[in-house]
């Protein structure tokens, strides 16, 4: 019985705005979600920063891009650049 070795990885993706690209290959990264209050159930928006590695420098400031789940690059940074949206 011969199984073929296919790893199906479910990394979690997030679409955001570059606040910061300053830093040499790392952009941080603004993250807005919209959830229901846990008392009230009124929608409010949440924003949360995450550190992106950009191997390129590609992405600047006011970008909409797409942000990957990653191994860990240093201490802050747990997220890899997917792709740009809009620029």
């Amino acid at each position: 019985m011969s199984e073929t070795a296919t790893t199906t990885t479910n990394r979690k993706t997030r679409v955001g705005t570059v606040i910061s690209d300053k830093m040499e290959k790392t952009l941080v990264v603004a993250y807005t979600a919209r959830v229901p209050h846990p008392r009230f159930n009124k929608i409010v928006k949440r924003t949360k920063k995450f550190y992106v590695h950009d191997e390129k420098g590609e992405a600047k400031i006011g970008d909409k891009v797409r942000i990957v789940e990653s191994r860990p690059t240093s201490k802050l940074k747990r997220w890899a650049l997917d792709s740009i949206l809009t620029h």
